[in-house]
């Protein structure tokens, strides 16, 4: 389904969008008082299909049940897989906007999302959840809208981006950049530096850990050709078949400008602002958005919980630990409990 938005939306940089559209998902039926309702923000390169990408959690049978709940979950603004974005056309000219698409950030996103909202005549929100870039999201979108969120689900995020992601999407970009053909005005520019970029990425969603259980060759006697070398272009490879470089760069360019504090007078005031309850949960191998990013968060919402999942899969454990990721958030939800697990002294001085 699209939602068509067919006024100016102003951005945070000053610029703006004649007009936007957001493509999104439901499941289920909105009861009268809108007391069922599940919202699920994803990250980075997936889209408004939860079911496909986060199945462990949503569905028929499971934590988050379309016969009990009205599930929603819309295509980022920015993003590939339908909503407004470079490859769209600027009403304005006719043409795609190729280069000329404004800078988004993700409070832009969190605002087009109260639009998609009120279209839909939701008044409430049960479950506001999302990992990684969905968690961003779904922080700046509780601290906007304070009073519509009763549960807030922050999963393997931040509240503001770190200088080392940054420099992270900052090396995957110059990967596009040094693709000789991204300065064409086509839809496949850029596509052999997205292929490097996303192998870059994979690396920080992963660990030590991570590839030493999966990619180490049985024979030793190898001096070229190993499993993580081919599993390093199959994973860049398998991006440039459902994705381009122009999504890319813009939500990159827009994870990086997360920030709840901007112009709010700081992280720590920003995150007071919400209401709802909260269950954060970090992955302990995480080097992305390592433990005391989850830490920061918690420490400053008003009564929220922290959960941790230990996981061999570093990041990307928000996308494969379903079946811990469901208990932790099954007991958060229908239990009063406390699930703050311990948590080195020292990263909670550090925060």
């Amino acid at each position: 389904m699209t939602f068509n938005y067919p006024y100016k939306f102003e951005l945070e940089s000053g610029d703006s969008l004649s007009e936007i559209k957001l493509e999104y998902q439901t499941w289920g039926t909105l009861n009268e008082d809108s007391s069922n309702v599940i919202w699920v923000c994803h990250a980075l390169t997936a889209n408004s299909e939860a079911t496909d990408w986060w199945g462990g959690l949503v569905g028929f049978g499971k934590l988050f049940d379309p016969s009990k709940h009205f599930i929603v979950c819309a295509n980022m603004l920015g993003s590939y897989y339908g909503s407004t974005y470079a490859l769209s056309n600027n009403p304005e000219t006719g043409k795609p906007y190729y280069h000329s698409f404004p800078t988004v950030t993700v409070r832009d996103m969190a605002r087009s999302l109260e639009l998609l909202r009120n279209h839909l005549g939701i008044s409430k929100v049960k479950v506001l959840i999302g990992g990684s870039m969905g968690g961003q999201q779904a922080l700046e979108w509780a601290i906007q809208q304070p009073e519509v969120f009763e549960n807030l689900l922050p999963i393997a995020t931040n509240a503001q981006h770190s200088p080392w992601g940054i420099a992270f999407n900052e090396s995957q970009r110059l990967a596009i950049q040094a693709d000789s053909t991204w300065q064409e005005e086509s839809p496949t520019a850029g596509m052999k530096g997205l292929k490097a970029a996303r192998a870059m990425a994979i690396v920080s969603y992963r660990n030590y850990e991570t590839y030493q259980a999966t990619q180490t060759d049985i024979d030793t006697e190898k001096t070229d050709n190993f499993s993580a070398s081919s599993y390093q272009a199959y994973q860049g490879e398998k991006l440039t078949q459902r994705f381009d470089a122009f999504a890319y760069w813009t939500l990159s360019k827009a994870m990086d400008s997360h920030n709840v504090g901007r112009s709010r007078g700081g992280v720590e005031r920003a995150l007071n602002l919400i209401q709802a309850k909260t269950l954060v949960v970090g992955i302990t191998s995480d080097v992305l958005f390592p433990l005391r990013e989850q830490v920061r968060i918690a420490k400053y919402i008003p009564n929220a919980q922290l959960a941790t999942i230990n996981s061999t899969y570093g990041h990307d454990g928000f996308l494969i630990e379903f079946e811990e990721l469901g208990r932790l958030i099954e007991e958060f939800l229908n239990v009063d409990s406390t699930l703050v697990e311990s948590v080195d002294n020292s990263i909670m001085n550090e925060v």
